[in-house]
């Protein structure tokens, strides 16, 4: 089964397009935990266990796992393990290089972690993603136009009338196949969503940004007009509560969400 296969087949049986980004820091842990680095894993197990049954799958987020060295790195990789093989499985890990490099990166993540799906970043151009677009099988999410504030430097840029990450979508469009390319697309902008899902109205985006960062779920999703999307939810999911009830907390977040998306139908 492809990762596109598995997003559509898990989307209908969890009746969900949300994921859940992990994001964990030692300092945000609920009080129950020590603060030490081997607390992440368990703290993240447990919100895998209480929303297995209610998302589309994961995004993990390399940089929080990284900053704990070794240590971090064996909790990613456990935790990639972990998650089950019919959820969706997303390194969130921003690479791109030269195309050696890239080779390199992309048998990190899809052989050694088994990642569904990875983000990337297009600035290199099409030979330092195509490493990533040979494993046909998964699904390749071009950073597009990000949920930060820093997007307006570059992303926005007007180029011949047009913006700059309007150019990254239309040009790179052909670098894979419809069901391996996909793209990141913060929920930030939706007026700018609804000028890409008249470009890609079949590109399966991935949405970062609700919640913590500002962006409005119902502007999103009318936005994105029932096009294949995965709504990331991080920060506003996984510390839902700093007591003993923090994953049961975060079980309820996701229900109050999926709510609020499949009333816009799935």
């Amino acid at each position: 089964m492809t990762a596109y296969e598995k997003f559509i087949n898990i989307r209908s049986i969890n009746q969900s397009i949300l994921c859940v980004g992990l994001d964990p820091t030692q300092e945000k842990l609920p009080v129950i935990f020590k603060r030490e680095v081997n607390s992440i894993y368990f703290f993240c197990k447990s919100i895998i266990e209480a929303t297995q049954n209610i998302v589309c799958g994961y995004k993990l987020n390399f940089a929080f796992f990284e900053q704990y060295g070794v240590e971090g790195y064996e909790i990613l990789k456990r935790l990639f393990d972990f998650i089950p093989d019919n959820l969706l499985k997303i390194a969130d890990a921003k690479r791109a290089d030269i195309g050696n490099t890239s080779k390199a990166y992309a048998k990190s993540i899809f052989d050694y972690f088994n990642a569904d799906a990875v983000t990337v970043n297009p600035y290199m151009g099409y030979d330092s993603l195509s490493p990533f677009f040979d494993y046909k099988d998964k699904i390749v999410f071009i950073l597009a136009l990000t949920s930060n504030p820093g997007s307006q430097n570059f992303q926005k840029i007007m180029i011949n009338e047009k913006p700059l990450y309007q150019y990254v979508v239309e040009n790179s469009m052909t670098w894979g196949d419809l069901k391996n390319t996909g793209f990141v697309f913060g929920a930030t902008h939706p007026e700018e969503l609804d000028l890409i899902r008249k470009i890609a109205p079949e590109s399966v985006l991935l949405i970062p940004g609700i919640g913590a960062q500002g962006g409005d779920i119902k502007a999103t999703l009318k936005a994105n007009k029932n096009g294949p999307a995965i709504i990331n939810v991080s920060r506003n999911v996984i510390y839902s509560s700093s007591g003993q009830d923090y994953a049961e907390a975060a079980a309820n977040r996701v229900l109050q969400l999926n709510s609020v998306i499949n009333s816009f139908s799935l």
